[in-house]
């Protein structure tokens, strides 16, 4: 048996900072790039005398990483280590050990989880005394190219910056490494990230393979638009809470929680859960059994907020990555608090005003949706024309009430917008890290300034990751265009309002997406 799922990337439009602290909101949108974890049984090419023998038979494969590891539970990655131990243990406390027993033995033996205390038992032991052979698990983790930059193997080809160039590149193309470690056991990627949350769409698409994979729930297919019904809401939010857990312990420490949510949700409007509800989890790092907190948490009052979220009609969503590198979200956010502490009342201040102009910018694009629905026509001819000017010209295209209620609440959106940005460039300086670079600012301005664009800005915390544009109509080209002749490479991520789902099969072999790169060590 196989099973596919995949999780989206996330863009944070706006609640950066903010989103860390209840009741403060933040609006991100899920992305067309996601992350896939395909598992199915591992019970071969393991011999008698290997040291795997000894314990659970688990391989990890990246083929982007041109790795495939075999090893114990203890994974050199620990976003996939820990979704699978936690995966593993809120199956033990949801099915029971009888029932997880059938889907992880192979030929009544295989990981054998007859106790949590101690992560996992010998299993090879245990199936060697029984002459069964451990059937295990084989993950493999596949994440759409733009999760990465591969601006440097397009400068290489002497391919010009432009999407057109970007889907020239084999599917999960493979990631370059650094020649500076001779032994190659510590090698890290030499591409920059994007900033799309890698990590939680790759925790989350681990966590609901494997709960799906052991029964424990059903996942919606790929081809469910509309996720309706208790089971799949009941299932999701399993999903969800062993996902923010695993994250957690992965990271070491508790974040808002907003791009684990949308991976697994989709676009939403999202309020952080109280940290406390993880405080088991917490203690675990310091070595305590799983069986002993798994029920915790899977019982703790998750408060978190979450409603139905995405751009309105004919709006799309752009990213650019600059080629100025990637930035540390954990640093930026650490030097924001050491400021709140050292300024109270000037960062209380700022925090109000970015508070407002948050809510401000949700309530256009609400009102946008609402239009959109009431006056369909109206607001069609109003985006429509808005796309091809200038947004200065904008008003002059408003002849009735309904498109001047339509353009007002563009323009309002946009000076949101310009609020937001400089709320955080004010942020940014006074922390002393750059939320918005200059670098950055010259792009936006720039960006801002063109034929239908309605917003653009820096996503999440800032810094030197893809900026992102909203667009109108059809003028995503001409932007595009633009970003390229400014050396802004534009990515071929969407909007996705999809969250977690079931795929049919290997995105390498069943078409999904094709061209991979699969090359292993």
């Amino acid at each position: 048996m196989e099973v596919v799922a995949s999780a989206p990337g996330k863009v944070l439009i706006t609640g950066g900072y903010l989103i860390l602290e209840r009741p403060n909101s933040g609006l991100v949108l899920s992305t067309s790039s996601r992350f896939y974890a395909i598992i199915k049984p591992f019970h071969d090419d393991i011999k008698a005398e290997s040291w795997a023998w000894a314990w659970m038979d688990f391989k990890l494969s990246s083929p982007q990483l041109s790795r495939e590891i075999v090893y114990k539970i203890e994974s050199k990655n620990p976003f996939v280590e820990q979704a699978v131990q936690y995966a593993v243990a809120a199956a033990f406390a949801k099915v029971g050990k009888d029932v997880l027993e059938k889907v992880l033995l192979k030929g009544d033996c295989g990981v054998y989880y007859s106790s949590l205390s101690k992560r996992c038992l010998n299993a090879g032991t245990y199936c060697s005394q029984l002459g069964f052979k451990p059937a295990g698990l084989h993950i493999t983790v596949l994440g759409d190219n733009d999760f990465y930059s591969y601006r440097s193997q397009l400068e290489a080809r002497g391919l010009p910056l432009t999407p057109e160039s970007l889907s020239i590149l084999p599917a999960f193309t493979s990631i370059t490494f650094n020649a500076d470690d001779a032994n190659g056991s510590n090698k890290k990627p030499e591409v920059a990230k994007t900033g799309l949350g890698s990590s939680a769409a790759m925790t989350t698409a681990v966590v609901a393979s494997l709960l799906h994979y052991l029964g424990v729930i059903k996942l919606p297919l790929s081809s469910d638009n509309h996720l309706q019904g208790r089971n799949t809401s009941s299932n999701l939010e399993l999903v969800h809470i062993v996902a923010q857990t695993a994250h957690y312990i992965a990271q070491g420490k508790v974040g808002s929680g907003f791009d684990v949510s949308s991976a697994v949700y989709g676009s939403q409007r999202y309020v952080r859960f109280s940290p406390d509800v993880i405080s088991s989890a917490q203690v675990a790092r310091n070595g305590l059994p799983l069986q002993d907190i798994i029920v915790d948490v899977l019982n703790g009052k998750w408060d978190h907020e979450r409603s139905s979220f995405s751009l309105p009609p004919l709006m799309s969503l752009l990213l650019g990555e600059p080629g100025s590198g990637g930035s540390s979200t954990p640093s930026m956010v650490g030097a924001v608090k050491k400021w709140q502490k050292s300024e109270p009342e000037k960062s209380l201040q700022i925090w109000k005003q970015l508070t407002h102009a948050n809510s401000l910018l949700e309530k256009q694009i609400n009102m946008l949706k609402k239009w959109a629905h009431e006056h369909w026509d109206a607001y069609r001819s109003i985006v429509n024309g808005c796309s091809t000017i200038k947004a200065e010209k904008w008003l002059n295209l408003a002849v009735g009430p309904s498109e001047h209620a339509v353009v007002e609440a563009l323009l309002g959106a946009r000076d949101a917008m310009l609020q937001i940005r400089s709320y955080m460039q004010q942020m940014g300086k006074a922390a002393g890290v750059p939320i918005e670079p200059e670098t950055q600012t010259e792009l936006l301005n720039a960006t801002m300034d063109l034929d239908g664009v309605l917003l653009a800005g820096v996503p999440g915390a800032g810094g030197f990751d893809a900026v992102f544009a909203v667009v109108l109509g059809n003028s995503s080209s001409k932007i595009v265009a633009e970003w390229s002749s400014c050396n802004v490479l534009a990515l071929l991520v969407r909007e996705d309002p999809r969250g977690v789902r079931l795929e049919n099969g290997d995105p390498r072999v069943e078409g999904v997406i094709s061209g991979i790169s699969a090359s292993h060590m």
